[in-house]
């Protein structure tokens, strides 16, 4: 007979999984290596936009408040 025994199969579907295994873990640690790198630039950007909050309340608090300030103004 020309089939391969199934011992031989067996043992290539074992091979190509390990491969598999070998491929997929690659790829988890690239993506996790991207996510942590992603996480960072967040942190990062939120960090800046609270900054410039920070700025921009700091910068109404110095305007007059409303219409009424500028009538007393004129007045």
């Amino acid at each position: 007979m020309s089939q391969t025994p199934l011992i031989d199969q067996i043992a290539q579907r074992v091979e190509h999984l390990l491969l598999r295994h070998e491929e997929l873990q690659r790829t988890n640690a690239l993506l996790a290596t991207q996510v942590q790198e992603l996480t960072h630039e967040r942190d990062l950007l939120k960090s800046r936009l609270g900054a410039a909050r920070h700025r921009i309340d700091a910068l109404i608090d110095r305007l007059p408040q409303g219409s009424e300030a500028q009538t007393k103004d004129t007045a």
